[in-house]
Protein backbone atom coordinates (compact mmCIF):
# COMPACT_ATOMS: atom_id res chain seq x y z
CA UNK A 1 0.00 0.00 0.00
CA UNK A 2 1.48 3.33 -1.12
CA UNK A 3 2.11 6.08 2.24
CA UNK A 4 0.17 9.63 1.80
CA UNK A 5 2.27 12.31 2.53
CA UNK A 6 1.02 13.99 5.47
CA UNK A 7 2.57 17.48 5.25
CA UNK A 8 4.38 19.06 8.78
CA UNK A 9 3.73 22.34 7.97
CA UNK A 10 1.38 23.44 10.59
CA UNK A 11 3.34 21.38 13.42
CA UNK A 12 6.71 23.12 11.81
CA UNK A 13 4.85 26.93 11.57
CA UNK A 14 3.57 26.13 15.53
CA UNK A 15 7.20 25.20 16.68
CA UNK A 16 8.32 28.40 15.09
CA UNK A 17 5.58 30.58 16.82
CA UNK A 18 4.36 32.15 13.42
CA UNK A 19 0.65 31.83 12.20
CA UNK A 20 -0.52 30.82 8.99
CA UNK A 21 -0.63 34.73 7.96
CA UNK A 22 2.56 35.62 9.26
CA UNK A 23 3.94 32.60 7.71
CA UNK A 24 2.40 33.34 4.25
CA UNK A 25 3.92 37.13 4.10
CA UNK A 26 7.18 35.19 4.97
CA UNK A 27 6.96 32.92 2.14
CA UNK A 28 5.03 34.83 -0.51
CA UNK A 29 2.17 33.17 -0.80
CA UNK A 30 -1.52 33.78 0.27
CA UNK A 31 -2.94 32.26 3.60
CA UNK A 32 -5.21 30.44 1.76
CA UNK A 33 -2.48 28.75 0.52
CA UNK A 34 -0.81 27.84 3.97
CA UNK A 35 -4.24 26.01 4.89
CA UNK A 36 -4.49 24.36 1.63
CA UNK A 37 -0.86 23.33 2.22
CA UNK A 38 -1.02 22.36 6.03
CA UNK A 39 -4.16 20.34 5.38
CA UNK A 40 -2.65 18.11 2.46
CA UNK A 41 -5.45 19.47 -0.28
CA UNK A 42 -2.26 21.09 -2.30
CA UNK A 43 1.69 21.04 -2.47
CA UNK A 44 2.35 17.66 -1.49
CA UNK A 45 3.24 16.35 -4.42
CA UNK A 46 5.85 19.35 -4.78
CA UNK A 47 6.93 18.71 -1.30
CA UNK A 48 7.80 15.12 -2.04
CA UNK A 49 9.14 15.90 -5.71
CA UNK A 50 12.10 18.52 -3.43
CA UNK A 51 12.54 15.55 -1.09
CA UNK A 52 13.51 12.70 -3.70
CA UNK A 53 15.59 15.29 -5.45
CA UNK A 54 17.78 16.60 -2.77
CA UNK A 55 17.23 12.32 -1.81
CA UNK A 56 18.70 11.50 -5.11
CA UNK A 57 21.69 14.27 -5.56
CA UNK A 58 22.70 13.98 -1.49
CA UNK A 59 21.85 17.46 -0.90
CA UNK A 60 19.73 20.06 0.96
CA UNK A 61 17.14 21.85 -0.27
CA UNK A 62 19.38 25.23 0.04
CA UNK A 63 21.84 23.51 -2.27
CA UNK A 64 19.35 23.10 -5.16
CA UNK A 65 18.70 27.12 -6.20
CA UNK A 66 21.68 29.69 -6.77
CA UNK A 67 20.85 33.27 -5.83
CA UNK A 68 22.53 35.66 -7.76
CA UNK A 69 22.45 39.21 -7.89
CA UNK A 70 20.70 40.96 -10.76
CA UNK A 71 22.70 43.33 -12.64
CA UNK A 72 22.11 46.95 -13.05
CA UNK A 73 20.55 46.09 -16.93
CA UNK A 74 17.85 43.83 -15.53
CA UNK A 75 17.28 45.80 -12.56
CA UNK A 76 16.54 49.07 -15.11
CA UNK A 77 14.63 47.09 -17.46
CA UNK A 78 12.35 45.78 -14.64
CA UNK A 79 11.59 49.65 -13.46
CA UNK A 80 8.45 51.01 -14.94
CA UNK A 81 9.64 54.18 -17.01
CA UNK A 82 5.95 56.20 -17.19
CA UNK A 83 3.07 55.88 -15.30
CA UNK A 84 0.86 53.70 -17.74
CA UNK A 85 3.64 51.04 -17.30
CA UNK A 86 2.78 51.78 -13.75
CA UNK A 87 -0.72 51.02 -13.86
CA UNK A 88 0.35 48.42 -16.08
CA UNK A 89 1.99 46.61 -13.76
CA UNK A 90 -0.50 47.23 -11.01
CA UNK A 91 -3.16 46.55 -12.53
CA UNK A 92 -5.29 49.96 -12.42
CA UNK A 93 -6.72 51.74 -14.88
CA UNK A 94 -4.64 55.35 -15.55
CA UNK A 95 -7.34 57.98 -14.21
CA UNK A 96 -9.03 59.75 -16.74
CA UNK A 97 -8.38 63.51 -17.73
CA UNK A 98 -10.60 65.76 -15.52
CA UNK A 99 -13.05 68.37 -17.56
CA UNK A 100 -10.53 71.28 -16.74
CA UNK A 101 -7.56 70.70 -18.69
CA UNK A 102 -3.88 70.89 -16.88
CA UNK A 103 -2.89 74.16 -16.93
CA UNK A 104 0.07 73.13 -18.91
CA UNK A 105 -2.34 71.83 -21.78
CA UNK A 106 -4.21 74.91 -21.68
CA UNK A 107 -1.10 77.16 -21.92
CA UNK A 108 -0.67 74.87 -24.86
CA UNK A 109 -3.86 75.40 -26.72
CA UNK A 110 -3.93 78.89 -25.88
CA UNK A 111 -0.49 79.70 -27.53
CA UNK A 112 -1.74 77.14 -30.73
CA UNK A 113 -4.28 79.74 -31.34
CA UNK A 114 -2.31 82.50 -30.85
CA UNK A 115 -0.03 81.12 -33.91
CA UNK A 116 -2.59 79.96 -36.11
CA UNK A 117 -4.07 83.68 -35.99
CA UNK A 118 -1.54 85.44 -36.66
CA UNK A 119 -1.17 83.99 -39.95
Amino acid sequence: MKQKAKPRIAFLRDKAGLTQLELSRLVGVTESTIQNWESGRTGCDHIERIVRFCQALNCQVEDLIEYVSASPEEISAKTPTSLSEIHDLLGTDEPTLASTPQPEVAHKRKVARSNSNVS
